[in-house]
């Protein structure tokens, strides 16, 4: 008879309006067995890390359309992790492989429709496997590539020491804090006088009204997400639209999952990047599962400094 063992968990209590709370989660526990059931296709893992990312917070609430599903109320929450494999059913996984992807938030997890990775590099920490080298960690890093590829860049932040970060340890050429700044627009002028040639999209909202005037002709945005508008009911109005007009502006959103078979290449080349220290990754660690619901609500009032990371049952 395989060995029944207890599982804590992390469950969402319900649909959430607003700002997220940490009563909005509960912790509870089960009990799972270690083996997967014969013939299910099923991967049973045993969770090490957890990654904590803004868009957990729409998954909170039902968004119909959305191009990813929903928690659903009285059941443990689920996004991206670090895992070893405990046993498996499934011929793409085998006993003791270290894997990334999707999981749940508990300390085991049975995944029936597995979608994960094999982890080929262990000669850099597991965790990194929930920010540089899967997901997560975007502020951080996209200003580093775009250093690498020789571009002038400037970052804003939500206080002196993020500022502070971004300038002295990622390598920005510039940073300022944006809730220190009266005018948005003026900000910009000052850092862009001749204003802005790629703006990397991450938070929406009064930011993006700024830089839309800010930015050159056939200027390009990048749109990865929009952090500022994920806990209003009703998303704030964007103005300067017209813009996007006037200047022959590109703004496309873009979304990881459609991009996963270029990651043996991204794999290629951010692996010597890190070895060779081109690249700083700075990550914010709670400990336990217990921790989890507070790292993942302080994301959405600036707690965290560098990636937010749970760790479950560290290797």
């Amino acid at each position: 008879m395989a060995e029944l063992v207890r599982n804590k968990q992390v469950i969402l209590k319900d649909f959430v309006s607003g700002f997220p709370k940490e009563t909005d989660m509960y912790m509870t526990e089960s009990s799972i067995e270690l083996k997967v059931p014969k013939g299910s296709n099923g991967v049973l893992l045993k969770n090490l890390y957890l990654s904590c990312d803004p868009y957990m917070r729409p998954r909170m609430t039902y968004i119909e359309g959305s191009y990813v599903e929903s928690f659903k109320p009285g059941l443990p929450i689920s996004g991206y992790g670090v895992a070893k494999v405990l046993d498996s059913e499934n011929p793409e996984f085998s006993k003791g492989d270290l894997v990334w992807g999707m999981t749940g938030w508990e300390e085991y997890s049975l995944i029936t429709a597995p979608y994960l990775f094999k982890i080929q590099h262990t000669d850099v920490p597991l965790s990194y496997y929930t920010g540089i080298l899967a997901s997560g960690a975007v502020g951080q890093l996209v200003g580093q590539f775009a250093k690498l590829l020789g571009c002038y860049v400037v970052g804003s932040a939500g206080s002196k020491d993020k500022v502070d970060l971004l300038k002295n340890k990622f390598g920005f050429d510039e940073a300022f804090n944006y809730k220190e700044e009266a005018d948005l627009n003026a900000a910009l002028k000052r850092y862009f006088p001749e204003g802005i040639d790629v703006y990397f999209e991450n938070v929406g909202g009064k930011t993006l009204d700024a830089v839309l005037p800010n930015m050159k002709i056939r200027g390009r945005i990048a749109a990865c997400g929009m952090i500022s508008q994920y806990n209003l009911d009703k998303p704030e109005g964007v103005h300067n639209l017209m813009y996007l007009v006037s200047k022959r502006l590109r703004m496309e959103g873009f979304i990881v999952l459609d991009h996963y078979h270029l990651y043996p290449k991204f794999l290629e080349m951010i692996i010597p990047h890190i070895k060779e220290g081109k690249l700083v990754y700075v990550e914010d660690m709670a400990e336990g599962l217990e921790s989890a619901p507070a790292a993942l609500i302080g994301l959405f009032s600036g707690q965290n400094v560098g990636k937010q990371v749970v760790a479950v049952a560290p290797e």
